[in-house]
């Protein structure tokens, strides 16, 4: 049984990826905020028959992050996935934010889109070369695409949050250079976007967002499950190859 460990695992896109994992032999170790939530979704999928565990983690706080990567290395020894989940959108509510130059949101943005990945990341990438096929999934965005931002043609072409969008331009370079860091490892790492998903990410998506987070969950599934034969660094969605 392979180990996986999804950050931001209680509602949306984690808890639905946890669910998905652990259906698929994963035990899943649900990463969360919040600790209760995390122990119930836990609990959850255990009396469901699954293999599960929790731990506390929010992706912001380094002390917690380091506390994680040592609960997962004495209760489990190793971890085969990880799913870098946890992401924030607080230009979506912010009607006060100053386009461009608004450094706080950046600040906040960046907190959890970008550094808490990274943080992540390095605190458990011990345990994943441990893994005989270790997997790094980055829930990413095709809104972080440049080649999407600079299309006029593209649906999300006119659509500000800047901040939002630059986290993920920045994700998306971790996992290109990460990828070539881990090039001689059985560690494949790869973006993904889920597409526009109702969850409460935003608000307003959902109610209107096309794709729920079951069918957002497939991606992720997919990237955390690659076959040993197929390229990593890799940016992908439900329809392909998306470029950066």
């Amino acid at each position: 049984m392979k180990i996986a460990l999804v950050t931001g695992a209680t509602r949306g896109i984690g808890l639905a990826v946890a669910q998905r994992l652990a259906k698929d032999d994963h035990h899943v170790v649900v990463a969360a905020r919040d600790a209760a939530g995390g122990a119930e979704v836990a609990r959850r999928l255990t009396e469901e028959g699954y293999a599960a565990s929790s731990v506390t983690l929010d992706v912001t706080d380094r002390a917690q992050v380091r506390e994680a990567a040592s609960y997962v290395a004495d209760q489990l020894g190793r971890l085969d996935v990880l799913v870098n989940n946890a992401g924030i959108l607080p230009e979506a509510g912010a009607a006060d934010a100053d386009g461009v130059v608004d450094i706080a949101l950046f600040e906040q943005t960046f907190a959890t889109n970008l550094f808490g990945a990274v943080a992540v990341s390095s605190a458990f990438l011990p345990l994943l070369r441990t893994s005989a096929a270790g997997r790094i999934v980055n829930v990413s965005s095709t809104m972080g695409s440049l080649a999407d931002q600079t299309n006029p043609d593209s649906p999300y072409y006119p659509m500000g949050v800047p901040a939002y969008r630059a986290s993920k331009a920045a994700l998306n370079s971790v996992t290109i250079a990460l990828s070539k860091a881990l090039a001689d490892t059985p560690i494949k790492v790869t973006s993904v976007c889920p597409g526009w998903v109702q969850t409460d990410l935003a608000p307003g998506a959902r109610e209107q967002a096309p794709t729920t987070p079951e069918a957002a969950a497939e991606v992720v599934v997919a990237a955390a499950t690659l076959a040993d034969d197929v390229p990593s660094g890799t940016f992908m969605s439900t329809e392909g190859t998306v470029p950066w």
